[in-house]
């Protein structure tokens, strides 16, 4: 009787192992969740519809926030049309002369300016270095001082000063003077000139910019008959006429 009990008890014992068997298992191995796949949400940070496609799956819509300006974190190379003010071009070249021409970014000008004006300051600088020499000694041989004699300076120390004829040496010291002196104000001039050109060339590059240049330009000419009022006949030529 005890053995049947026993044996009783073991079977039901075993059977309810049995069914925790499985159970335990898929809890533990199978009953994994599948992975969730995040769905970006719309512009307007709202799921209001979403394809059937997605619907019908395991997915999960998960709203993350959204810059309505992504858009334009993107670099793009736009095209920008320069148009110069005159006036300002004008100002920057009167500031300084060549500013006008880097303002208008037409810059192979600019060595031409500039070394206009280094080239007239050197030959300034240098007519005017002679003409202080010249007019020293064209003072010193028109004075009766016989200590000042800085013209001698001019002649090699072999050439005796004295003996020349004076009218003549005082002459040809009076006519180097003259001509450094005007070669020196002339240079200086070319300077002003330069300058004012300079402002000229930015207002007009500048002005130019502003000019609508089609690209139909074309030129029509034809043979026609030109009537003189001064003769019974006509005379013949050839009209044309440019259209931009």
């Amino acid at each position: 009787m005890r053995t049947s009990l026993v044996i009783v008890f073991l079977a039901l014992f075993g059977l309810r192992l049995s069914a925790l068997g499985p159970a335990v298992s898929d809890t533990v191995f199978t009953d994994i969740p599948e992975p969730v796949e995040a769905v970006i949400a719309l512009p307007n940070d709202t799921i209001d519809e979403l394809p059937a496609s997605i619907l019908g799956t395991d997915t999960i819509p998960v709203a993350v926030p959204y810059s309505r300006f992504s858009d334009f974190n993107s670099w793009e190379e736009r095209e920008v049309t320069f148009n110069p003010d005159p006036t300002r071009a004008v100002w920057m070249s009167a500031l300084f002369p060549g500013l006008g021409q880097i303002y208008n970014r037409r810059y192979w000008k600019l060595p031409i300016v500039v070394g206009a004006y280094f080239g007239l300051g050197y030959a300034t600088a240098w007519n005017n270095g002679m003409l202080t020499d010249y007019q020293r000694a064209y003072s010193d041989i028109m004075d009766s001082d016989p200590s000042t004699d800085s013209y001698k300076d001019f002649f090699a120390p072999t050439v005796d000063v004295d003996a020349l004829d004076q009218t003549w040496l005082t002459s040809l010291l009076k006519s180097r003077k003259d001509y450094y002196r005007r070669y020196r104000d002339l240079c200086i001039i070319c300077m002003v000139g330069v300058y004012f050109v300079a402002m000229v060339d930015a207002y007009v590059d500048a002005s130019l910019s502003h000019f609508d240049i089609s690209p139909d330009l074309s030129m029509d000419w034809s043979p026609t008959v030109i009537p003189d009022s001064r003769g019974k006949l006509p005379g013949i030529g050839v009209a044309w006429a440019l259209n931009f």
